[in-house]
């Protein structure tokens, strides 16, 4: 039966820890997985542009033994000169998995059900699950461990806030969004990190007071204010979000060794400053590389 990887809410801690466990693996001894997708071809499919999801997904696709199909909206125009169901019954007929980025969620959602291949969310409006793992790798290359340890998403209730707080319930790690009124996740995406976070013994939390949602943080993190295609609410939000900018005063709430933590791309100045992103404790470019690896083991998990 095929699997997608679609959110994070759909695998298992006991999956997902794996995943991790085969991304240090793959990182190691990137050789021994050279022939692992030998023969195997993988549509990519971005109605966004992109810099980190397009050249990891296409270097480690080549770094599996397998081809890769770049599809840009201009290409296949999905959903608008055909179907997405008859795009998908396309697709399936020449590949054999599809890595999406997508705007709305519901387009990634409906390319998989309509396909008999693997399809993966390599990022839409509502969660961005293949950064999530990236990111996780790097959390326990620094820290060691997830247990104890404390996440704080510090801006919009976003897609990537999504997959991060969901991610973190699954392997037991606190988890705190800090956003403006209004700019909360969703509380269905809460509601189901909270019940896995019961599981694992970690804690879910919403909060409004990005002062406080930082003490005694392992972690900070952030992502820009205003997202691809938000561009007109962008003034709105700089205003509303401008007491959530991570910068040194926020950081001195947090432990001294917090690793600070961003998904990239940066709008340097506004939601952090340069002496965060470029400190000892930024781990930006950790996390760039380290979506190679996971995505790899993704692909591995679901294609092999």
């Amino acid at each position: 039966m095929k699997r997608d990887f679609l959110s994070i809410a759909d695998w298992s801690s006991k999956e997902l820890l794996r995943i991790l466990d085969d991304s240090r693996i793959m990182k190691m001894y990137p050789a021994n997985f050279s022939e692992a997708l030998r023969g195997k071809s993988i549509a990519m499919i971005f109605e966004k542009p992109s810099l980190r999801t397009h050249v990891t997904f296409d270097v480690g696709i080549h770094e599996l033994g397998a081809h890769a199909v770049y599809l840009t909206q201009a290409d296949i125009s999905l959903g608008k000169r055909e179907s997405v169901y008859d795009t998908a019954k396309n697709l399936e007929r020449w590949i054999d998995g599809v890595v999406v980025r997508t705007f709305a969620h519901k387009t990634c959602v409906d390319l998989a059900a309509a396909m008999d291949v693997p399809v993966v969310n390599a990022l839409t409006d509502f969660e961005h699950p293949c950064q999530a793992v990236g990111d996780f790798l790097t959390i326990q290359e620094k820290l060691g461990e997830f247990e104890g340890k404390k996440l704080v998403f510090v801006g919009d209730g976003n897609n990537v806030c999504h997959s991060l707080m969901l991610l973190a319930a699954k392997v037991g790690m606190d988890f705190v969004a800090s956003t403006p009124r209004g700019y909360a996740p969703k509380p269905r995406v809460v509601k189901i990190a909270a019940k896995a976070a019961k599981s694992s013994r970690s804690t879910v939390a919403v909060n409004h007071d990005p002062k406080e949602a930082v003490k005694q943080a392992d972690v900070v993190y952030t992502d820009v204010w205003a997202s691809m295609g938000q561009e007109a609410e962008k003034q709105q939000r700089a205003d509303l979000f401008k007491e959530f900018q991570v910068n040194a005063k926020l950081m001195s709430y947090a432990k001294s060794k917090a690793l600070f933590m961003h998904c990239l791309p940066a709008h340097r100045g506004e939601e952090v400053t340069d002496s965060v992103i470029d400190s000892a404790n930024s781990v930006v470019f950790d996390e760039a590389e380290n979506r190679l690896h996971t995505q790899k083991a993704i692909l591995a998990a679901l294609l092999h």
